[in-house]
């Protein structure tokens, strides 16, 4: 007793939860003959659960045009109320016709969701009319539960089926294989419900009926039998009209020359199917005696007439779905099911140019039987989608989402994958090595290359093309994206031609050079070409303390000194290309002797060439060791022996390097005092000693408008590198980040 008592309770919790729960209002879409085979099943469920779902069915396409059956009478048959009634299709059978036929459709759809507004709209398959719906309930924010998404086939089927999976945001797929299509789609696995076939639900439980040879025989005449007829059943391929009009005509004759009892059924409204009609015609089809042309049989008697058939001939769906679950012989003609899933039951005809590969065909396969298979269901789709429909959120965010496979982000239009992936190829020729370098937008460098400079010409041409040659392979497997090819060198450049004009004596055989053509053709780049101080001070305007600074110097102290100069944000060049040849400026009438062949150039009293030649001479008067020196005699004596020196105390290195800082602090005093930069920045590898002193003599001896000027050294490391690649990375984008 109670048990029976807690029983009650429950069924009265059960059923007051159903009534506290708004009944889910389904929409089902019917079309045509074929998806209402598919479709009546779930209607039937949702029928018999009118305390969980409202049902509202609307009925348009192919099922409200007599040529084709009036098949809308059979929804009707089966006690349905047909909510709306809508004619959509426009006449001619060809591919215009579908088109207009979406079109009228999606005139006329709006008014009638809006009137009905379901929670959900039940959707099937691949035909033009149903993608007509779902783009009106995807824009009209109905919810959609596509049937059959994830299957392939051949034709603009595909298309359509796979268009309308995208619009739609739950699906009742057949196979495993469709379910992992749907999720290669990107579609949510967790709104993939793998149910069926709904009609495997009613031909797996009724294909066993007693009156089967009564059904034959009103479509086939008194003397048809079981497994002695065939059922052929042809559609357009609306992507190739013309060969599966030749298709059908060849299986035409196969059929007349088999000779043998012949239910055919008329073809879809696709475009083409008019042609197709009207072969059939012209081979009298119609008054065979061998024949039967029929525009619709109702599907429980159709399952009856496929499952006892000979075999099956066509290219309809219903060969390669429900016919395997009989084991029915098919024989599948042309492309219109190509990629679909397939029992054994079923030998594919891909092409034929005579009709006697279609005999052969029917030879094979006429009377033959196989195991039923159960590809597409097991019988039991209704309950199952029955149940994914009770369990929809209506709370849930509308709003689709994909999930897109693990994958490297797809930033190719963010900031930061520009920067990273756009490169430059950047080339320094300095008087001992040619280095080469792949520079990414932030001035990072990617990959370099460093050889020694050969003393030839020739030799030097051959190993910049060869070196760049390697730098763009590797640019590959790098991910990165060559723009184009800078060069710094020393000398006189003419950047407007790419020509060295001529250049230090570091470099031999380097004059009148055109850089540009030979490299520029070699790698089918464009090439930037500039001299190593115009280039340092691009690398400080890009990457380093010039960024945002509208005007400065930048001086290099290395082997030479040199720089460049940028006035209102420009580079300056001059008439000739020699402007800010900064270590020729005179800071004295006599002084040492120059490498330009002048006297009191800067370049004489602080370059490294002339701090290395002041250690020289004092080593040679065994001037320049002092007591905690460290000082490896076997070793060539540099200039940052000296600078060792002073800072030990050695009074007459200390002395070299106070007129060498104040030669080249004079020298920048009257920089100031002409073009009025308001930041100097000091490059190479003399530039941490020289910053102070430098510092010190502004101080000392510029205009009380100057003095303020600061004096930075440059953090970059590689300055004619990252120069040489700002000549390609702010043109060629011709953008500044």
């Amino acid at each position: 007793m109670q048990r029976s008592k807690e029983k009650m309770e429950r069924e009265k919790t059960d059923e007051n939860e159903y009534q506290g729960k708004r009944k889910l209002k389904v929409c089902v879409a019917t079309c045509n003959r074929a998806d209402y085979s598919k479709l009546a099943p779930i209607m039937f469920g949702l029928k018999s659960h009118p305390e969980e779902f409202e049902l509202e069915v609307v009925v348009l396409g192919s099922h409200l045009i007599d040529d084709y059956g009036n098949t809308f009478r059979m929804i009707e048959q089966d006690h349905f109320d047909i909510g709306s009634k809508l004619h959509t299709i426009v006449r001619g059978e060809d591919e215009a016709a579908m088109v207009e036929s979406v079109g009228l459709a999606l005139v006329k759809l709006p008014d009638v969701l809006q009137r009905l507004n379901p929670d959900i709209l039940v959707v099937h398959g691949d035909r033009f009319d149903a993608l007509a719906l779902a783009t009106a309930a995807a824009l009209m924010n109905i919810r959609i539960l596509h049937l059959e998404g994830g299957e392939v086939s051949g034709t603009i089927d595909d298309s359509i089926r796979h268009a309308i999976s995208k619009l739609a945001h739950y699906h009742a797929c057949c196979t495993r294989m469709a379910e992992q299509h749907l999720i290669a789609m990107c579609e949510d696995h967790s709104r993939i419900l793998l149910a069926g076939c709904p009609s495997y639900d009613k031909l797996l439980s009724t294909h066993h009926r007693d009156d089967y040879t009564d059904i034959i025989k009103s479509w086939l005449g008194d003397k048809a039998t079981d497994g002695d007829y065939i059922v052929a059943l042809q559609h357009p391929v609306t992507t190739d009209i013309q060969h599966s009009i030749k298709i059908y005509g060849l299986m035409l004759d196969a059929l007349i020359s088999f000779n043998k009892k012949t239910l055919i059924l008329f073809p879809n409204i696709d475009a083409g199917s008019k042609e197709m009609v009207r072969v059939m015609r012209k081979k009298g089809i119609e008054q065979h005696p061998n024949f039967r042309a029929v525009k619709h049989i109702p599907f429980e008697q159709f399952i009856q007439l496929v499952c006892h058939a000979g075999c099956m001939i066509g290219n309809s769906s219903c060969g390669v779905r429900e016919a395997g679950a009989f084991g029915t012989p098919v024989i599948n003609l042309g492309t219109r099911q190509t990629g679909r899933e397939t029992g054994e039951n079923v030998l594919h005809v891909r092409d034929a140019d005579t009709h006697n590969k279609i005999y052969h065909a029917l030879e094979l396969q006429f009377g033959k039987r196989y195991p039923g298979s159960k590809i597409y269901g097991d019988g039991n789709a209704v309950p199952r989608i029955l149940k994914f429909l009770s369990d929809i959120d209506l709370e849930e965010p509308l709003q689709k989402t994909f999930c897109f496979p693990p994958v490297k982000d797809p930033i190719s239009q963010d900031i930061d994958h520009i920067l990273e992936t756009q490169s430059a190829l950047a080339v320094d020729l300095g008087g001992t090595n040619l280095r080469v370098a792949i520079v990414c937008m932030r001035g990072n460098i990617v990959k370099k290359y460093t050889e020694p400079n050969p003393k030839t010409f020739e030799e030097r041409m051959r190993l910049i093309l060869k070196t760049c040659k390697d730098a763009v392979r590797d640019a590959v497997h790098l991910n990165c994206r060559i723009l184009g090819v800078g060069i710094s060198t020393g000398g006189r450049v003419n950047p407007q031609e790419g020509i060295v004009l001529h250049s230090t004596k570091l470099i031999h055989e380097w004059s009148s050079v055109d850089l540009r053509t030979p490299i520029s053709d070699a790698l089918g780049l464009p090439v930037w070409v500039d001299n190593d101080g115009n280039c340092a001070v691009l690398a400080e305007k890009k990457f380093g303390h010039g960024r945002g600074v509208e005007n400065f110097v930048t001086v290099i102290t290395g082997t030479g000194i040199g720089g460049g100069l940028i006035h209102n944000h420009e580079l300056i060049h001059g008439s000739t290309f020699c402007a800010a040849e900064l270590g020729h400026i005179k800071v004295s009438l006599e002084g040492p002797e120059c490498s330009c062949g002048s006297q009191g150039c800067i370049e004489a009293f602080a370059s490294g060439m002339a701090l290395q030649r002041e250690a020289k001479r004092l080593h040679d008067e065994d001037l320049l060791k002092v007591e905690g020196m460290d000082m490896n005699l076997a070793e060539p004596i540099t200039a940052a022996h000296l600078i060792s020196a002073a800072r030990n105390g050695n009074s007459k290195a200390n002395a070299v390097l106070h007129k060498a800082s104040m030669a080249l602090g004079v020298g920048i005093v009257n920089i100031l005092h002409i073009v009025n930069p308001s930041l100097v920045i000091l490059s190479g590898v003399l530039a941490s000693y020289y910053q102070a002193p430098v510092q010190d003599v502004i101080k000392e001896r510029a205009l009380v408008s100057a003095q303020s000027i600061k004096v930075l050294k440059s953090d970059l490391e590689e300055p004619a590198l990252l120069g040489a690649a700002s000549m390609v990375l702010d043109y060629a984008t011709r953008r500044t980040y």
